[in-house]
């Protein structure tokens, strides 16, 4: 007479299984249970990798995490109950599963940056890509519940227990391993193809050390195979992975890359291109986002400086700006004693310190000795910061993503306000007032929010557009918009044009309805998310 697990599992009653003593099932209960952790682990870096990619490539970080992990999850779901018709050949369907989970997960972010890079499908491939992902995740558990059931019948409440603590306990492990190791030592797309290896060697290895017996030689040998090709592939794309990555990055830029590298905080990427009458232009991509272009940084960065110059200057504050490009402007005044500059990214200050094609631009800023560089978050620094300056300038990234929203707010400009000298000038880049004009004029309603009397502004960048700042001091008068009487020459900045830029036409005028952006209420992202850009 047949048991109630042989019924229910046929892979215990084939004719083609192999003969053998039945495993011991202490040995074996923890071989599941490992199999369970590691598929655990390589399921939450799978989920991490999509929200870190989307992250990078479109900003906006948590509206891609909601994006990625509700669909994951709610794809679990679909999984568990698509997994119920294969629970009579559980051991040969979890490892199928396994092996298309590896095979799709390891390069999900291979695929995704292709598909960023040249068809433009980027969404549409991050939901199918995540539902996926989500069906055959959700899809392990049930199969590894059937699998654990027959080595030691055991109550539901138990059984689920011990199966959910080494679940759980993987996660715990994937989820720090991916910012704190794979990431640094690896990178996102070599990272995940590491994973899928891990992930298909743990389905294979389940069978091999406590079914192998039960399925026989034929399924054992395809499975192998199978393994091994999956592992092949993702070897392949491994060796692969530094020209593809190379290759589609080109692939996101006009002009020759020539140089590149993906730190903790960002992307940075330089490019270099030369016009047939021989001008060089070189450009600088921060999250593909760009930065300035050398043939006209000069009208954005005599705009930023020059108007918060006036009055006294002896201390002045740079927040950003690690190229160097506005400190080179702030050194043309020789009665500027001291300068802080205060960038989150060391690769920006090295590139901006030490790369020939910056330090040509911004005359060697670095090399003055009135310079004080500080790597360190803003934010942070200026909460800790106890000194007072004369000028401060705000030279930061777009607000698209939280990260960076918190520079924007009305508690990131109540600090800037702190630092002030009682007469000091801040001017804050604020984006296009004509392409972006709701974050614009959100930027100046955080301001005056934090008590700043403020002048708003704007200038043609011809690689930007019409671009805009706000000059604030911590006073009830705002700032007149003029140039100090002893200005350094500049090229294409003078007072007329300077006055004619806080001239809006009326649709682009002060926005009333716009409310301030705040840490708990981050509105700056909402304007921003929905505006053109004109690089």
């Amino acid at each position: 007479m047949s048991t109630e697990t042989d019924q229910l599992d046929p892979e215990r009653t084939s004719t083609t299984a192999g003969t053998g003593p039945t495993p011991r099932p202490g040995p074996a209960r923890f071989a599941v249970l490992l199999a369970v952790f590691v598929c655990s682990a390589c399921g939450l870096v799978y989920e991490l990798a999509l929200v870190a990619l989307g992250s990078y490539l479109i900003g906006n970080s948590v509206g891609q995490a909601s994006v990625v992990l509700s669909l994951m999850v709610f794809a679990m779901g679909v999984g568990a109950l698509l997994a119920k018709p294969l629970q009579r050949w559980a051991a040969t369907a979890f490892v199928t599963v396994e092996l298309v989970l590896a095979l799709l997960g390891g390069l999900s972010v291979l695929g995704l940056y292709a598909a960023f890079a040249w068809l433009s499908l980027y969404t549409p491939m991050l939901v199918a890509t995540s539902l996926t992902l989500g069906v055959l995740i959700g899809a392990e558990i049930p199969l590894l519940m059937v699998l654990l059931q027959r080595i030691r019948r055991q109550e539901a409440g138990s059984a689920v227990a011990d199966m959910f603590a080494a679940d759980y306990v993987g996660a715990l492990v994937g989820g720090l391993a991916f910012p704190f190791l794979l990431l640094p030592l690896l990178g996102q797309i070599k990272g995940a193809l590491v994973v899928g290896m891990l992930n298909a060697a743990a389905g294979l290895g389940l069978v091999l050390t406590v079914y192998r017996r039960e399925l026989g030689r034929r399924p054992v040998a395809l499975l192998t195979v199978c393994s091994l090709l999956v592992g092949l592939a993702l070897g392949g794309a491994f060796a692969w992975s530094d020209r593809f990555e190379t290759t589609a990055r080109q692939a996101l830029y006009d002009d020759p890359v020539v140089f590149a590298e993906r730190t903790e905080y960002q992307e940075v990427v330089l490019t270099r291109s030369r016009s047939l009458s021989g001008n060089t232009d070189t450009r600088l991509y921060l999250n593909g986002d760009l930065q300035f272009s050398s043939v006209d940084e000069h009208r954005y960065h005599e705009a930023l400086v020059h108007p918060a110059m006036v009055g006294d200057h002896t201390n002045v504050l740079i927040l950003g700006g690690g190229d160097g490009l506005a400190l080179r402007e702030v050194l043309r005044y020789p009665d500027v004693d001291e300068v802080t500059l205060v960038e989150l990214d060391p690769t920006v200050l090295r590139l901006g310190s030490e790369d020939p094609r910056l330090t040509t631009l911004n005359h060697h800023a670095f090399d003055d000795p009135r310079v004080h560089t500080v790597s360190a978050d803003a934010f942070s620094w200026l909460r800790d910061n106890r000194r007072r300056f004369d000028v401060v300038l705000v030279d930061m990234p777009d607000p698209d993503s939280t990260e960076t929203a918190k520079l924007y707010s009305t508690e990131f400009y109540s600090l800037v306000r702190r630092t002030l000298d009682e007469r000091g000038r801040v001017n804050v880049q604020a984006g296009s007032p004509y392409f972006a004009t709701e974050a614009y004029w959100c930027i100046e309603a955080s301001m005056r929010d934090a008590g700043l009397a403020t002048v708003p502004y704007s200038r043609s960048i011809p690689s930007f557009g019409p671009w805009g700042f706000h000059l604030g001091t911590a006073g009830e008068t705002a700032p007149s918009l003029r140039l100090p009487r002893r200005s350094p020459p500049l090229r294409t900045l003078d007072g007329p044009s300077l006055r004619a830029a806080g001239v809006f036409p009326p649709d682009r005028d002060r926005l009333a309805a716009v409310e301030p952006s705040t840490l708990m209420h981050p509105r700056i992202i909402e304007y921003e998310r929905g505006a053109w850009r004109n690089y």
